[in-house]
C-alpha cells in the first residue's frame, strides 16, 4: 500500500479535511493537494486522492459509444426516417393543394412542374435541382403510400447501423443515383418523380450490411423480387431510376462499411466526395450530349 503524502506533524496547525472541516488530517490529495481525512482518501497509483479527483479521472475514461461504421449512437433510431417521411408528405400536400385537379392529379401543380425530373428541361435550362427535388414528388396518394411504407420499414434499421447522417447520405445518394440513371438512359422527354430511387438505395445498403455481417442475404431476396416485379409490371414506373438508386446506395454503403478504421471519417468523406464527383462528371457529359441533340 502506498504511503500518504505527509504534511508537518504539528497538531496545533494540522489542516482540516476540505469535505469534513471538523476533522484534522495530515494527508493531502496527490492531484489537487487538498487535505483529506481517512474517510475521504482513495488509493491511487501514487499516494492518495480525494473523491472529486477520482471521480474526474473515472469520467474522463468513459468512452462515448460509437456505431460499427463510425458516428454516434442514435438516441432515437428512426427520427431521421420520420423527418424524410414528413418532407415527402409535405411536398405531396403542397402539390395537391396547388393543383387545379386537387389530390387526384397533383402532378398538374406548378410546384410539381418546377421539380419533376425531365432530362430535356434540365439540359435546356440547367435546372439540376430537379435531380433531388423530383425525389420528394409522387404521382398520387397510392404512389406516396407505397414508398413511405417501404421507407418506414427499411429506414430505422439502417439508421441504427449507420447513424443519422450517414444514413441520410445513403438516402440522398440513392436518390441522385436514380435520377442520374434516368438522365443518362431514359427517354429524354419523360417526366419521372418519386422516392423509389432513394428507397432502392437503402435496399442496396442493406445488402452490403448483410454481406459484411455474414447474415443470410437470401432473406432479402423475396422482398427485392416483389419490388422488382412491381417495377416491371406496373406501367409508368421507371426501372432505370430503381436500378440507379440500388447501385448508388450500395456503393455508398461500401464506402462507409469498408473504410479503414484509422482515419475512417476521412476515408468516408473522401469516398463520398469521389462518388459525387463521378456523378457530376456524368451529368456534365450527358448535358453536353443533350445540348447537341437539341440544337
Amino acid at each position: 500500500m502506498s504511503q500518504p503524502h505527509q504534511q508537518p506533524a504539528d497538531a496545533d496547525f494540522a489542516p482540516r479535511c476540505y469535505r469534513h472541516p471538523d476533522r484534522q488530517t495530515f494527508v493531502s490529495c496527490t492531484r489537487c493537494d487538498r487535505p483529506i481525512c481517512p474517510t475521504c482518501l482513495r488509493d491511487a497509483p501514487v499516494g492518495f486522492q480525494c473523491p472529486d479527483c477520482v471521480g474526474r479521472r473515472s469520467s474522463s475514461r468513459v468512452r462515448t459509444p460509437t456505431l460499427p461504421y463510425g458516428g454516434k449512437v442514435v438516441a432515437r433510431a428512426g427520427l431521421m426516417t420520420l423527418v424524410l417521411i414528413g418532407l415527402n408528405v409535405v411536398a405531396f400536400i403542397a402539390t395537391a393543394v396547388t393543383s387545379p385537379a386537387g389530390f387526384s392529379h397533383n402532378e398538374s401543380s406548378r410546384i410539381f412542374g418546377k421539380l419533376v425530373l425531365n432530362p430535356t428541361v434540365i439540359a435546356e435550362n440547367n435546372e439540376f435541382w430537379r435531380f433531388l427535388g423530383s425525389a420528394f414528388l409522387h404521382f398520387g396518394v397510392l404512389h406516396l403510400a407505397v414508398n413511405m411504407f417501404s421507407l418506414f420499414v427499411l429506414g430505422p434499421a439502417l439508421e441504427r447501423v449507420f447513424g443519422a447522417w450517414r444514413y441520410l447520405s445513403i438516402y440522398l445518394l440513392g436518390a441522385l443515383g436514380g435520377a442520374l440513371s434516368v438522365y443518362l438512359f431514359d427517354n429524354r422527354f419523360n417526366n419521372v418523380a418519386g422516392a423509389s430511387g432513394a428507397i432502392f438505395g437503402l435496399f442496396g445498403a442493406l445488402i452490403v450490411v448483410y454481406r459484411k455481417m455474414g447474415l443470410n442475404i437470401w432473406a432479402l431476396v423475396p422482398t427485392i423480387l416483389i419490388n422488382v416485379y412491381i417495377t416491371l409490371s406496373v406501367p409508368g414506373i421507371s426501372w432505370l431510376g430503381h436500378l440507379g438508386g440500388l447501385v448508388a446506395g450500395a456503393v455508398a454503403a461500401v464506402i462507409f462499411v469498408y473504410a479503414p478504421r484509422m482515419h475512417r471519417a476521412l476515408y468516408q468523406v473522401g469516398g463520398v466526395a469521389l462518388l459525387v464527383a463521378i456523378m457530376v462528371g456524368l451529368t456534365v457529359w450527358r448535358t453536353g450530349a443533350l445540348d447537341r441533340m437539341l440544337s
